[in-house]
């Protein structure tokens, strides 16, 4: 009975947490969305959005 026990606890136990792989992937795939965010935010055009929305916020009257 112990050893039917043991058995179904580790194979619970198979299929938590991800492996160096699924790492590594994952990892590879938030530096290339970091990368494609940064490239964004820095393009003049989002550049000369912020600037005019901080522009506007700074001139606002109260």
């Amino acid at each position: 009975m112990f050893r039917r026990c043991w058995a179904r606890v580790r194979a619970a136990g198979r299929d938590r947490g991800m492996s160096t792989a699924e790492y590594a992937v994952g990892t590879l795939a938030a530096c290339a969305f970091a990368a494609v965010l940064y490239k964004i935010l820095t393009s003049g055009q989002v550049m000369s959005m912020l600037r005019s929305v901080v522009q506007r916020a700074l001139d606002a009257p109260f």
